[in-house]
């Protein structure tokens, strides 16, 4: 295995990199926005560069190794290792200008993720583990939040990009939610959702039809935290739950497996 405070030093070094590329068009009026599966679905400019970046680095100095990227998708390599990257997660709160956004980047060796790094550029953010040291924010240790009672625990969750045309859209898990915590907030990145409940300023997530490159780094920072992160879906791509585990007991049984069907 290659020298992991290498790995994780190069890591840190791009996102905050790709996170000074972000700063360097946000709020600004030439963002280039597109979309993709839908209206919902967008990209912008700093997107694009942003991943371009990375790759660009991981190609200079790990050649061998293979790249998922969320808006180029696999680079293949020729070695155990694949780093998993959103170069920019909330990108709909990006495009209007609103605050929470990240540079996600993940490493896998063999499969097992091994390091993540999330920053959030415009919160000076950067949540960071590597698999058996803990993890921090802006290099000082987190732990999840001690909370066992959901009615004085905040949560966060999402919902997928086609909720316009599919009724299977999470407002069935949320019903049941609400009303049993103190509150729910919709961030708008995976990413730093599960930073969040890392550092124990959530107390658990939720969200279902996410991707590999949403979530890779942020799982690790949760389990490294002392959470818990489980998948309570199969049939819609990653689907995630996660929080203490006090928190994740609580909450599993509320979340459905059959799509569209409301029961208070």
């Amino acid at each position: 295995m290659d020298n992991m405070e290498q790995l994780h030093t190069f890591a840190r070094e791009c996102a905050r990199e790709a996170g000074r590329i972000q700063l360097s068009y946000f709020r600004g009026a030439h963002l280039n926005v597109e979309t993709k599966f839908n209206l919902h679905d967008v990209v912008t400019v700093a997107d694009k560069e942003s991943e371009c970046y990375i790759i660009g680095e991981i190609a200079k100095r790990y050649p061998d190794h293979a790249v998922w990227g969320e808006e180029s998708g696999m680079h293949t390599g020729h070695s155990d290792y694949c780093w998993v990257i959103d170069p920019l997660d909330g990108t709909t709160n990006y495009s209007q200008g609103l605050p929470v956004f990240t540079v996600s980047i993940g490493l896998q060796y063999k499969g097992e993720t091994i390091l993540g790094v999330v920053y959030a550029p415009y919160l000076n953010e950067l949540y960071e583990a590597c698999r058996g040291q803990g993890a921090t924010l802006n290099g000082t240790p987190i732990r999840v939040s001690n909370k066992n009672n959901t009615q004085r625990s905040v949560v966060a969750t999402g919902f997928p990009i086609d909720k316009d045309r599919n009724p299977d859209n999470n407002l069935d898990n949320l019903s049941r939610i609400l009303p049993v915590v103190r509150g729910v907030r919709r961030m708008g990145s995976a990413a730093y959702d599960l930073c969040c409940v890392a550092a124990g300023f959530l107390d658990g997530y939720w969200e279902f039809n996410l991707n590999l490159w949403d979530v890779c780094a942020g799982m690790l920072i949760v389990t490294e935290a002392g959470g818990v992160v489980r998948s309570f879906r199969e049939d819609r791509k990653v689907s995630v739950l996660a929080g203490s585990p006090a928190i994740v007991e609580a909450l599993a049984p509320r979340l459905s497996d059959k799509p569209g069907k409301i029961v208070l």
